[in-house]
């Protein structure tokens, strides 16, 4: 899937099987919150081990976040030219990651919020993610709009077509969106794609298994 951003971007996120068409620098994430900054066009992976989200201002320089049901950032800063690729699973989402990030492109590249255009790329839907209480918890302690991202669907009652059918979920597409939202970000793409309910077009973790294929969600300026 190719994102419509701007002329001298280039950003997609890759479906099953289909091969890149450069290299993309792509961290070795876990979850977590470090940010770092890349340079080098042929940046590896091992040197990028506990990282979460990538920016650099250096065209030709594609970075990327792996996922498979967590949710992906991309953003992109059209007045200092600069980007972002964030890897937002609910542990990230919690944490402010997508937040963090454009507070580092502020202080890094000097980026106003209010310039940024931002894509929400194919993650888990929030028909789909069922949480348990700690997770609700979680996200409340953080502060975030329950009334806007959560939903009490009932007991809990699995069907073919949805395992996840029933019992509590949390919406990380909105989620992500609010975050962005309340750090000063209008310009918002949602691409509204679920990866696990009848999706053979991307991975999914949940619905295959941690041991599965990585959707590649990169950007890069051209």
């Amino acid at each position: 899937m190719k994102y419509n951003i701007a002329d001298n971007v280039t950003a997609f996120s890759t479906e099953r099987d289909e091969q890149l068409p450069f290299y993309v620098v792509q961290p070795h994430q876990v979850h977590g919150t470090v940010i770092k900054e890349v340079t080098d066009p042929m940046t590896t992976r091992e040197q990028l081990e506990g990282v979460d989200a990538l920016i650099t201002n250096v065209p030709g320089v594609a970075i990327s976040v792996r996922t498979a049901d967590c949710i992906p950032v991309l953003l992109y800063d059209p007045v200092n030219k600069a980007i972002a690729a964030v890897h937002d699973g609910w542990r990230g989402t919690v944490q402010r990651l997508s937040q963090k990030v454009v507070a580092e492109m502020s202080r890094r590249y000097g980026t106003n919020p209010a310039d940024l255009k931002a894509v929400i790329g194919p993650g888990i839907g929030p028909e789909s993610f069922q949480v348990g209480l700690e997770v609700v918890d979680a996200f409340a302690a953080a502060g975030f709009p329950m009334d806007q991202i959560l939903k009490d669907c009932g007991p809990k009652s699995p069907t073919e077509e949805n395992p996840m059918e029933g019992g509590l979920h949390i919406d990380l597409w909105r989620a992500n969106e609010w975050l962005l939202e309340e750090a000063g970000v209008s310009d918002i793409q949602v691409a509204g794609i679920c990866t696990y309910i009848k999706n053979d077009r991307y991975f999914s973790a949940r619905r295959e298994g941690t041991k599965c294929g990585r959707i590649i969600n990169c950007i890069k300026l051209t």
